[in-house]
């Protein structure tokens, strides 16, 4: 069975639709899947969904684009938030050079918070970054430095270097769909290069969907398709890279086999 290690179940595009978009995951083999939140103020409505399905997970954080817009929150609010016992992780967080939704200084400062969250908690740091490697890898590098955590870099983009800097900090890498799209050479080059006990697989649905889906809402389901390429990448056999991911995302998502999660052996 696969995880989807990072999806939306909460965002409008799956209301009305929940139950059978976990259905058909679990149909894909997709037996688990961890929702994102991307608003501490709107995190009631994940952990509800949350927990009402004992196969899916969630995180607890303020995306980039929201760090402007959302209250600010400390390092000791996100860890207290994080006792929930379906929350598993802390974020997303990290840095949007792309979009710039918000100003880069409260971008940095929120992606601070949330790792002393992470430090302080022990959940693994969900980290987005796009158009933003040197300051992503300066910042993880610094607070390394302060005191260890774990976590990954979700719906990978950058470029080889951070995601070789990413794993020599103990971190994870996890793709998305985008390794299927037809100009995506230099990220399939990373997947293929990486330690295999390093790679998650993700939708971020509803975003992203894989080829042959792509345009299409992309829903948890569709993990498999992003793994059926990651096998070929790999020259592994697609249950390989099941049993691979799945028993990385709950080495790394302790708590959520803590709560009832278990690895595919």
């Amino acid at each position: 069975m696969l995880v989807d290690s990072h999806c939306h179940l909460d965002f409008p595009e799956f209301e009305g639709e929940l139950d059978a978009v976990v259905s058909r995951a679990q149909d894909a083999g997709v037996g688990w899947m961890l929702t994102i939140c991307t608003k501490v103020s709107e995190l009631d409505r994940v952990l509800a969904l949350a927990e009402r399905h004992d196969n899916i997970y969630c995180s607890v954080g303020i995306h980039p684009h929201e760090a402007a817009s959302e209250p600010e929150v400390s390092a000791g609010h996100l860890v207290r938030l994080a006792a929930h016992p379906k929350v598993v992780g802390i974020g997303e967080t990290g840095l949007d050079y792309h979009y710039e939704h918000s100003p880069r200084e409260d971008q940095q400062r929120s992606f601070r918070a949330h790792i002393a969250a992470a430090r302080e908690s022990g959940l693994p740091l969900i980290v987005h970054t796009r158009s933003a490697d040197e300051d992503t890898e300066a910042i993880l590098a610094e607070e390394q430095v302060r005191g260890a955590f774990s976590g990954l870099l979700h719906c990978f983009t950058a470029g080889h270097r951070l995601a070789e800097r990413a794993v020599e900090f103990g971190f994870y890498v996890s793709f998305s769909g985008i390794l299927t799209f037809k100009k995506s050479d230099h990220i399939r080059a990373t997947a293929r290069a990486l330690p295999l006990e390093r790679i998650l697989v993700e939708t971020d649905a509803p975003y992203l969907a894989p080829e042959p889906k792509r345009g299409k809402r992309n829903e948890p389901a569709f993990t498999a398709l992003t793994a059926a390429r990651l096998a070929e990448i790999r020259g592994l056999e697609v249950d390989a890279i099941a049993r691979a991911t799945t028993d990385n995302f709950f080495r790394l998502f302790t708590k959520a086999q803590a709560a009832g999660g278990a690895s595919c052996g």
